[in-house]
């Protein structure tokens, strides 16, 4: 028959155990809220927004700046239709949205054209109804080529109609695939999607992508928390000496 030390020992660990898990499921609670309702970690997988982003990047995506939708919360249950609290993108935001083909897969783009606008590429110059957006010719940015080597991409500094700047790459100069385009015209309640990384982004100029519905944002791109070269892994600790970008480190999304 047990005795009352173990019977109070058995009782203080039994506690302790609950105390445990109580404790995790409110740090799993808080971290839920603060991912559908505040802030969502992603990390950049491919090339289409270079040079604003590269591969490696790790950025926080703001969650309340367009309101919700049921993109906002994980697995995007159907809980309701259309935005809570909404606030539409900006001209030049960057932003993450969900492809419209699946509405799961994440990308991320910068917003170019805006409800009832008309979008077209002549000979490598965006066009925001019928007028020739400015471009300076800048520095030519050091990229690699479909080989891995490294290669000079031509760079430009690009000036949206709303004074948004922004650098953009041209690898193949102004004859890439989509710098020629039809007319687009910009529904209602949908916004045109592009990279800055103009002959190397899939984006609304392909009927793949298309025009974005704004239910299917998730948020706008805010901050780079961290940022590793392309090829090495986050998780070797030791080689973050040399691996880390540090000068990326905290700086802001433009």
């Amino acid at each position: 028959m047990a005795n009352d030390a173990e019977i109070k020992s058995k009782a203080k660990d039994e506690g302790g155990f609950l105390e445990t898990v109580k404790v995790v499921v409110q740090a799993l609670l808080i971290a839920l809220v603060i991912r559908t309702l505040l802030f969502q970690p992603f990390n950049i997988p491919s090339g289409s927004l270079i040079p604003t982003l590269l591969i490696g990047d790790y950025l926080f995506v703001s969650k309340y700046t367009y309101g919700y939708s049921k993109h906002s919360v994980p697995f995007s249950p159907p809980l309701f239709n259309g935005r809570v609290w909404a606030a539409e993108p900006k001209r030049g935001d960057i932003a993450v949205f969900k492809l419209p083909s699946d509405n799961s897969t994440d990308y991320i783009k910068r917003v170019i054209g805006l409800p009832g606008d008309r979008i077209q590429m002549i000979d490598g110059v965006l066009h925001i109804n019928n007028q020739a957006v400015k471009r300076e010719r800048i520095a030519d940015f050091t990229t690699t080529d479909p080989w891995g080597r490294t290669a000079p991409a031509i760079q430009y500094r690009e000036t949206l109609p709303n004074g948004v700047s922004h650098n953009i790459i041209e690898r193949e100069g102004d004859t890439g695939t989509f710098d020629n385009t039809p007319v687009f015209t910009v529904p209602a309640g949908h916004f045109f999607m592009m990279g800055d990384n103009r002959d190397n982004s899939l984006d609304s100029r392909d009927r793949s992508v298309g025009y974005v519905p704004f239910e299917n944002f998730v948020g706008r791109a805010e901050i780079i928390f961290f940022s590793i070269d392309e090829g090495a892994s986050a998780w070797r600790i030791w080689e973050w000496p040399w691996t880390v970008r540090w000068n990326r480190l905290f700086t802001t999304i433009k």
